[in-house]
């Protein structure tokens, strides 16, 4: 038996992203908001049972079935898929083998595949696009290159490689690029490139965009060789270069087609290059985009008089410098700044810096400034967050940030404007992070203080036991009285969630919880304190209990029941005794254990409260009594009291309302099989009759879950026989018929059941 908090509702003053006034938002619930497509979710099972459905070489490595063929469209999506879920290696690469999987594009970052796995399942399609991203070491540059090289075909019409963050031997100098002569776009971010690379690629008769950030480049000079083509050229974090300013500028000042420029700084490279950039009035007139943050000596007035210079400017990256704060930068239309100023530039800063780790930390720092009294819900500005978290998920201080500013943007009842799916992502991405750091303990206060949101806790699916292993562990390791408060409040949910297969599983973490659990009873009982933390602390003990004859005999071996009886004789709320007497039911429906419980101190106590007025306590008293009066062995010796509970729980059912009544204590059962022994006990009416008070006022209260557990548990038998057995009680006829009746009326096509 369990008791559910009430369910939380949607503040009033909630209102949810408009699409005129936050368009982003608006486009981001509708997304999270819609169904997966058909195509990613078949695929996804594909790639989950891939090994039971394609047939395996006599190498070991995965072939399609023959029959199978995939469009391109489809074969691109799927091979993504299975880098984005780390399940592209050797054996599953083998299914692009030959003429069934036809290819364009091939993303495969941060994949563990070998250099003979790319070059013989990948490099013999008509490739346009490669996104070798971070691969592991097994795959480095030369080979790629290689590999790709050896297809005429993808020499002439590869458009984009990406080899950002991929290694290079330390043997394999220089680089040659030189054979894809289709090549439109190459990054090389954060590789080991140098200036004869640089100076090859140049050489590309096709090449529009290049990113060189982060490498060994000295010289730039060779970039005159592509001046009359190149229209992009990032430099972000370039700390080799040699050459001196002057001799920049008269490299760029050449470069007449470029639109883009990025020649942002970084934390450990401050450089003052583009404060003398914006100085030069007649360098880059046709240029849209520059990227000048994390720059030294940045004010408002230069890069205002540079862009009026340059009317047809429709970005500037001014995140971690001293600019954008102007008016100008919000009125001028057309015009979007990567900043900190607002939140118009952070959210842009968090979606164009997103594979940068230095701007990620710096734009959530500025968030978590930004969103510290927010009122508004956002879910642009929390995906992006989960972007940050996903992408950069072995830095510490990105994914602490990153938690302090999804608990600013869920907080006070925003999570109720926030996509579940969403929340569910941060969710698990907070989890991930806790498996990482294990030993940061804001991070798990951060993680810890989200759970505590009834939106989240109630609604979004996570891995609920992992989170109780978490939360326990919090409860008895630490001493702060706040924090043990919202342990506790969040394993009296988190016990209810969980099934028993799951309770069993945490084993030692939830006997050594329970103690703790037991010990704050005990504690506030002995203070007279009825606070919060002594109801979480009952309500976290009952639903452990639930179905659980292990935690309840842990329960009884702790003195469990010696300070259930104080807490009944020092606390007289109705909020108290229900929780107290919800514990002893499940206690009692343990037969080995029901015995215990046949004291002189229960007994005393459960019959005063069976007459309470509050037909919750009452209903919770009656449940015990009917439970442990079910074997009559025990009470042999004292048959006389058992008759006399019996009487007295017959008399009070007669004067409850209707088993449709209204409890302010939201009761719940797992299973009605603890029932059954009192349905089929014809010689005990009084507690037959209150096993189907029980289960007509949950089945009328939610039909569609008890109803059919009725029927999947065979109770509906019981009631069958209760209905056309003569000798039972005429009420508790009644009761079995409006049961039926309901189920009937609910279950009208539920035919694997025969009806009596």
């Amino acid at each position: 038996m369990v008791h559910l908090l009430h369910p939380s509702r949607v503040p009033r003053s909630l209102v949810p992203p408009d699409a005129r006034s936050d368009a982003q938002g608006w486009r981001v619930v509708q997304e999270e908001a819609s169904p997966y497509p058909l195509v990613s979710t078949c695929l996804n099972v594909l790639i989950a049972n891939l090994e039971k459905l394609c047939p395996e070489r006599p190498d070991g490595t995965l072939c399609l079935p023959e029959h199978w063929n995939f469009p391109q469209e489809v074969a691109d999506r799927f091979l993504g898929m299975l880098a984005w879920q780390g399940k592209l290696t050797d054996k599953t690469a083998s299914i692009f083998q030959g003429n069934q999987m036809n290819l364009k594009q091939v993303k495969i970052q941060k994949a563990k595949i070998s250099a003979t796995a790319f070059i013989k399942y990948f490099c013999h399609q008509k490739l346009t696009e490669v996104d070798a991203t971070a691969v592991h070491s097994d795959l480095p540059v030369p080979d790629i290159i290689r590999g790709l090289c050896s297809s005429s075909w993808i020499q002439q019409n590869l458009r984009c490689l990406l080899l950002d963050s991929t290694s290079v031997p330390p043997n394999s100098r220089p680089l040659s690029f030189g054979q894809l002569t289709g090549l439109r776009t190459l990054s090389v971010f954060n590789v080991c490139f140098h200036s004869e690379d640089l100076a090859n690629v140049a050489q590309l008769p096709n090449l529009e965009n290049l990113d060189i950030s982060n490498t060994q480049v000295t010289n730039i000079s060779a970039l005159l060789t592509c001046k009359d083509r190149l229209r992009s050229l990032t430099m972000h974090y370039l700390k080799c270069l040699t050459m001196t300013k002057p001799q920049v500028f008269a490299v760029i000042s050449e470069l007449k087609c470029l639109l883009h420029l990025d020649i942002s700084g970084h934390k450990q490279f401050r450089s003052d290059l583009a404060f003398h950039l914006l100085q030069q009035k007649d360098i880059l007139p046709n240029i849209v985009s520059l990227d000048i943050s994390g720059s030294s000596y940045i004010t408002d007035r230069a890069v205002e008089q540079f862009i009026q210079q340059r009317p047809a400017m429709q970005f500037v990256g001014l995140l971690a410098t001293d600019a954008g704060y102007s008016d100008f930068f919000t009125a001028k239309q057309g015009l979007k700044v990567a900043g900190g100023a607002n939140m118009s530039q952070i959210s842009e800063a968090l979606s164009r810096y997103r594979n940068r780790t230095c701007y990620v930390k710096e734009a959530l720092y500025r968030l978590f400034a930004e969103t510290f009294s927010v009122h508004v819900t956002m879910p642009a500005i929390l995906k992006l967050v989960a972007v940050g978290m996903r992408n950069h998920p072995s830095d510490l201080t990105v994914q602490f940030t990153a938690s302090a500013c999804a608990l600013n943007l869920t907080r006070q009842g925003l999570a109720w404007g926030m996509p579940v799916r969403l929340l569910s992502e941060v969710t698990c991405l907070l989890f991930k992070a806790l498996k990482n750091f294990p030993t940061y303990r804001q991070l798990q206060k951060n993680c810890l203080l989200s759970l505590t949101n009834s939106r989240i806790l109630m609604d979004v699916p996570f891995d609920r036991l992992n989170a109780a292993r978490f939360v326990l562990g919090w409860l008895f390791r630490n001493e702060n009285p706040k924090v043990r408060t919202m342990a506790v409040s969040i394993v009296s949910i988190l016990a209810l969630q969980l099934s028993r297969e799951q309770v069993t599983q945490l084993h030692e973490d939830l006997f050594m919880a329970i103690k703790e659990l037991l010990a704050i009873v005990k504690q506030k009982t002995a203070e007279n304190l009825d606070d919060p933390t002594l109801l979480f602390s009952l309500k976290a003990l009952w639903n452990l209990t639930d179905e659980s004859p292990a935690t309840c005999k842990h329960v009884m071996e702790n003195q469990g029941l010696a300070i259930f009886i104080k807490v009944l004789e020092t606390f007289s709320e109705s909020t108290i005794q229900s929780k107290v007497l919800g514990l002893l039911s499940n206690i009692a429906e343990v037969r080995e254990l029901s015995t215990k419980l046949m004291t002189e101190d229960v007994v005393k106590h459960i019959s005063t409260l069976l007459h309470s007025k509050q037909i919750e306590v009452s209903y919770f008293a009656a449940g015990i009594i009917a439970h442990l009066t079910c074997d009559k062995q025990p009470w042999l010796l004292c048959d006389l009291r058992r008759s006399a509970l019996l009487r007295d729980l017959h008399a009070t059912i007669q004067k409850w309302p209707s088993s449709t009544c209204k409890m302010s204590a939201l009761v719940t059962y797992r299973s009605f099989k603890a029932f059954f022994p009192l349905l089929g006990n014809f010689s005990q009416p009084a507690a037959q009759l209150w096993a189907l008070w029980a289960m007509y006022h949950v089945c009328s209260k939610n039909p569609s879950v008890y109803c059919k557990m009725l029927a999947e548990e065979g109770g509906l038998q019981f009631l069958c026989d209760i209905q056309v057995d003569g000798q039972a009680n005429p009420q508790a006829q009644q009761i079995a018929v409006s049961i039926l009746q309901d189920f009937r009326m609910h279950f009208t096509s539920y035919r694997r059941f025969p009806l009596c």
